[in-house]
């Protein structure tokens, strides 16, 4: 029987740090040969985006968890993969949405047969961020399922939070003594044994947790560095605990060919990156917000109340300029 390929299945909850470690990963040696999939949770997907890889196989799932809506569409495209010709595929990285339950691709990795004859679970590895990782395993029962079945912890964002390292690996081994917590530099590709003894998968009844909804933000004109600053400094003020995770794509006047990367959980809004070119054809700005107990119209109120700010600024300084 010929040698099954094996899956590394990356979970972790809202912007713990999962692409940063899977664009990690894919710089380094294994990454050569490895097949990526990528789920999110909202009506735009952008992580995809955001990976850098040397090849095209990079697939999107949007629109839903792997563990609801997409499901099927994870077993039709691990399918098609394998017998993608010439793919050469060595590996294969899921990375998980940040609200679903990595045991349901378990499930679908063990027990379809056609899956199962073509893939074996290599490991599952969680992402946990030194901000907002204690509180989240408390309030969040996503987040807390997540680390139960993980292979490997990954400790993320610890140079935001000195001092957190003990007490969160205290926590974690409290949630999964069998699990490995390690740091980013310490995790690899490299397979754990096959469908280890012992392991039970259970789906998590229900939906994600209450309140929580995903919406997106798209401008068709470049953005003013003065409305970003401002943006930016509204959502944190504002939203606070409620925003789940931000995430963007930004078109800046002045320098249109190299789009800014908008990366945020809660409290922390991360310092932009340029990138070099723009990963695809899209150049609009694209924001995606993922909020619990937030809706879209404060959103909205917020981006309008900027603008309006902005444009007025904008405006006076021209009226000034004429003096």
């Amino acid at each position: 029987m010929e040698r099954r390929i094996p899956v590394t299945v990356l979970t972790g909850y809202l912007g713990s740090g999962k692409t940063t470690l899977l664009n990690r990963l894919l710089n380094g040696p294994m990454g050569t040969g490895t097949a990526v999939i990528v789920n999110e949770f909202g009506d735009i997907g952008l992580d995809h985006d955001l990976i850098v890889h040397s090849d095209d196989a990079v697939v999107l799932l949007s629109n839903g968890c792997l563990c609801c809506a997409v499901k099927g569409d994870l077993v039709k495209t691990l399918r098609e993969l394998c017998f993608r010709p010439g793919a050469g595929i060595a590996r294969v990285a899921i990375e998980c949405s940040g609200l679903a339950d990595p045991g349901s691709v378990i499930q679908v990795i063990l027990t379809d047969p056609v899956v199962s004859a073509r893939y074996a679970l290599g490991s599952v590895v969680c992402t946990v961020d030194a901000v907002n990782g204690p509180a989240t395993l408390a309030a969040q029962p996503e987040s807390a399922r997540q680390v139960s079945l993980a292979d490997r912890v990954v400790l993320t964002k610890l140079d935001l939070c000195p001092g957190a390292e003990e007490g969160l690996r205290r926590d974690l081994s409290a949630a999964n003594p069998a699990a490995a917590i390690i740091l980013p530099d310490q995790c690899d590709l490299s397979d754990l044994p096959v469908d280890l003894p012992g392991r039970v998968f259970e789906t998590a009844g229900g939906g994600h947790g209450h309140g929580i909804r995903s919406f997106s933000i798209v401008r068709d004109t470049p953005m003013a560095v003065d409305t970003l600053d401002l943006l930016l400094r509204a959502i944190r003020d504002n939203l606070g605990p409620g925003l789940l995770r931000v995430k963007g794509l930004l078109n800046i006047e002045g320098e249109p060919e190299r789009p800014m990367v908008l990366q945020g959980a809660q409290m922390v809004l991360h310092d932009l990156i340029r990138l070099e070119g723009w990963p695809g054809a899209d150049r609009r700005s694209r924001i995606v917000f993922i909020t619990q107990g937030i809706g879209r119209h404060v959103v909205d109120e917020i981006i309008a109340l900027v603008e309006g700010m902005a444009a007025r600024d904008r405006l006076r300084k021209a009226a000034q300029g004429h003096c």
